[in-house]
């Protein structure tokens, strides 16, 4: 069953480089402006492992969401969705459990215009689209309680989300808000981009995505650790995302030939 999403025409600020756009672009996508190249050849002349990188957090979300689908969860919540990129979550999920319901979510307009691509899911479960900000807790809440079912337990899924958020902007507060309204059973699933392995590219790449208008927000292993506060962490606990249950997936190739300055976990709302 596939859900429906607006079709009305889509607004898209091509002057300013974009993360999901930069996202696409790492991962070979066509998806993607001159802007958002321009910014990702920057990026990669800080540090060329940012491709690798970017496709170290899809694998991650691909182990992540099997080892759910496995663990008997079928119900998925993604925030920070971006552009499409087969396999999706919810092919993933849906192929362990075929009646999986899973909700994407994002701000960005040109993961709307390509939204069709995201519901195109089993004919026993349901895959539906929420064009939303993460920083709008309550409107996401709203729209995935449509589609989910808040008494049965949900994996939230942030992958490569939350460094574009600010201190300023409440980012542990968000986190916090949205598990909140998750049953017990439910499961929050985060990476995040971190400074500790490679402190002067990573002041570097902050400064010019900032002066693009990009928030980068790069946080400790104690900072990210915060995000699980009160929950239950999997096995290995707070992880560099490839070592995060590596037999689950196929390797990325690149992936052993440096550090990988980011963090993974898993963890489960007692």
């Amino acid at each position: 069953m596939t859900g429906q999403h607006p079709t009305s025409a889509v607004h898209i600020d091509t002057t300013r480089p974009h993360p999901a756009r930069m996202y696409d672009w790492y991962l070979g996508g066509k998806d993607n402006y001159p802007v958002d190249e321009e910014m990702g050849r920057q990026m990669l002349t800080l540090d060329p492992r940012v491709p690798v990188m970017a496709r170290v957090n899809r694998a991650f979300m691909h182990r992540t969401t099997r080892w759910l689908a496995q663990s008997g969860v079928r119900q998925f919540l993604d925030i920070g969705t971006g552009i499409p990129t087969a396999p999706n979550l919810h092919q993933i999920a849906q192929e362990t459990a075929p009646e999986a319901r899973v909700v994407y979510c994002d701000n960005d307009p040109i993961v709307l215009a390509h939204a069709a691509a995201l519901l195109r899911g089993t004919d026993e479960g349901v895959t539906e689209y929420l064009q939303a900000d993460v920083r709008d807790p309550d409107a996401i809440l709203e729209g995935a309680r449509k589609v989910l079912d808040l008494t049965r337990p949900v994996a939230l899924s942030l992958v490569a989300l939350l460094h574009f958020v600010s201190d300023e902007d409440g980012a542990h507060d968000l986190v916090r808000r949205l598990v909140a309204e998750l049953p017990s059973g439910s499961y929050l699933v985060m990476t995040h981009a971190t400074a500790d392995f490679t402190p002067e590219e990573s002041k570097a790449a902050t400064e010019k995505l900032r002066a693009a208008g990009v928030t980068l927000a790069l946080r400790s292993r104690e900072e990210f650790t915060r995000f699980f506060d009160g929950l239950d962490l999997v096995e290995p606990g707070v992880e560099v995302p490839h070592r995060w249950h590596p037999e689950l997936g196929e390797p990325v190739p690149g992936q052993g030939d440096g550090v990988i300055p980011g963090y993974g976990a898993v963890a489960r709302k007692a």
